[in-house]
């Protein structure tokens, strides 16, 4: 277990904020997480969205409303204290794997920012393909990264942005251009989690080129 101070806690949206501590001597893998604590030991599994080598550790998080952790987390000021256990997780690409396809809902995002943070100027890049669903736009985070250092497409599904997909992030993965013989990653609600795995078996992507992880439970509810 690490007991580590906050750096800072800056909210993207009123629910969506990424709280970042000092690091330390805790290290990690791109793509792994991590759980967090708060004052009275209750607990939540996050993604890290941080670059392995950048000196803070950066957590992507929704605050929900009866959600005792992330509240928490939320309130937190420079200096206070937040125990962080050890990471785990094996979320990562292959870097022999010449295509990616990055697959996520909302903070769901967090993992794949981590890979891309740790290695920004890596060639394999530019045959990576992140396929993002959001609500709606305001939601989306770190737009001008991900387009940079990612071939980005932005599915909104509750609202008509002229610049972006309207609907579901799975439908994307029904697209004709869609690279069939990539690996893809999937992190977010178990319900596009589950579709998207549907859709790729049904178009002939083999199980051992999808790999996921789910980030939270949607209550079985169609929430991007």
């Amino acid at each position: 277990m690490f007991e580590l101070p906050v750096n800072e806690v800056r909210f993207y949206t009123p629910d969506i904020f990424e709280l970042s501590l000092e690091k330390g001597g805790y290290s990690f893998r791109p793509g792994q997480c991590a759980v967090l604590f708060n004052d009275v030991a209750d607990s939540r599994p996050y993604s890290l969205a941080s670059g392995a080598g950048e000196p803070l550790l950066r957590f992507l998080i929704r605050r929900i409303s009866d959600g005792a952790v992330s509240r928490w987390l939320g309130e937190r000021k420079p200096g206070d204290m937040v125990q962080v256990s050890a990471p785990f997780g094996d979320f990562c690409p292959d870097s022999g794997r010449s295509t990616t396809v990055f697959v996520a809902t909302g903070v769901g995002i967090a993992p794949f920012l981590s890979v891309l943070r740790s290695s920004p100027n890596d060639p394999l890049h530019e045959k990576l393909l992140c396929l993002y669903g959001v609500r709606y736009r305001r939601d989306a985070v770190e737009l001008a990264l991900l387009s940079r250092l990612a071939d980005l497409k932005l599915a909104v599904s509750r609202e008509m942005v002229l610049s972006h997909f309207q609907g579901h992030v799975t439908a994307l993965l029904r697209t004709p251009d869609l690279p069939l013989n990539a690996d893809f990653f999937l992190c977010g609600y178990d319900a596009m989690i589950d579709e998207a795995f549907g859709c790729l078996n049904a178009r002939g992507v083999a199980l051992n080129q999808i790999h996921s992880e789910v980030f939270f439970t949607s209550a079985r509810s169609r929430l991007t």
